[in-house]
């Protein structure tokens, strides 16, 4: 870094130190501006105001939903604590009846009275709800 500062004439080494290093404040409202009444900046300093044409959508930046909202999961986790009777119909419309032991991200292990445990596939479930409920399809 010294080698190429050396080799920059002495007008522009002058200036390339004399930069200052400015950092935008983070503290911002709802609205997008930062207050004015000195609590989250000094008592000398202001920062200068955003005209409307920079943001777009008419208010700062609007983060993107997540990808993923645990409902499935949270779904999946209260019917496995109170061990609820379910009915798990599958595309081709048979029905299996049984409790949720555990889930992962592609599938539900089904523990059944008088049958087998089975392991079924998400995506070769059409939809499920609870044994007493009438499904209403």
């Amino acid at each position: 870094m010294k080698d190429a500062v050396d080799s920059l004439p002495a007008s522009e080494t002058e200036g390339f130190a004399n930069r200052k290093l400015i950092r935008p404040a983070l503290n911002r409202t709802e609205n997008g501006h930062s207050p004015h009444n000195g609590s989250a900046q000094g008592a000398g300093e202001r920062r200068p105001e955003r005209s409307g044409h920079d943001r777009s959508n008419g208010g700062g930046k609007k983060t993107t939903p997540p990808e993923q909202t645990n409902a499935e999961n949270f779904y999946y986790q209260k019917q496995m604590q109170s061990k609820t009777p379910m009915v798990i119909v599958l595309r081709d419309g048979e029905q299996i009846h049984g409790v949720i032991e555990w889930y992962d991200k592609s599938c539900i292990k089904l523990i059944r009275n008088g049958g087998a445990n089975l392991l079924i596939y998400k995506p070769a479930i059409k939809y499920m709800f609870k044994e007493g409920e009438n499904s209403g399809r």
